[in-house]
């Protein structure tokens, strides 16, 4: 028979550790943005990294921050519940 549950500490520790890398991947493309704004560089190789990077780079890592967020306010609702259940509180 199969088990099903999970360790309210370490699925706390697990949404908090994917809410802690939405400011990771805001601060990659950030950074990304600085530097290419910065950087003396022209011509069709530019130009297709650029639409690419405001393109689907940039869609595909605000994506992931979305997932991410919506993943770890999931693990510490459900390990809030868990808590609550098992008597807890804590």
């Amino acid at each position: 028979m199969a088990m099903y549950g999970a360790n309210p500490e370490q699925l706390t520790n697990l949404g908090t550790t994917l809410n802690r890398q939405i400011d990771t991947i805001s601060q990659l493309m950030g950074t990304v943005d600085s530097v290419l704004n910065g950087t003396t560089w022209q011509g069709p190789a530019r130009e297709r990294f650029v639409e690419d990077w405001n393109g689907s780079f940039k869609s595909a890592l605000s994506k992931l921050n979305e997932a991410f967020g919506l993943a770890g306010r999931d693990c510490i609702a459900r390990s809030d519940e868990l808590r609550r259940v098992m008597g807890s509180g804590l």
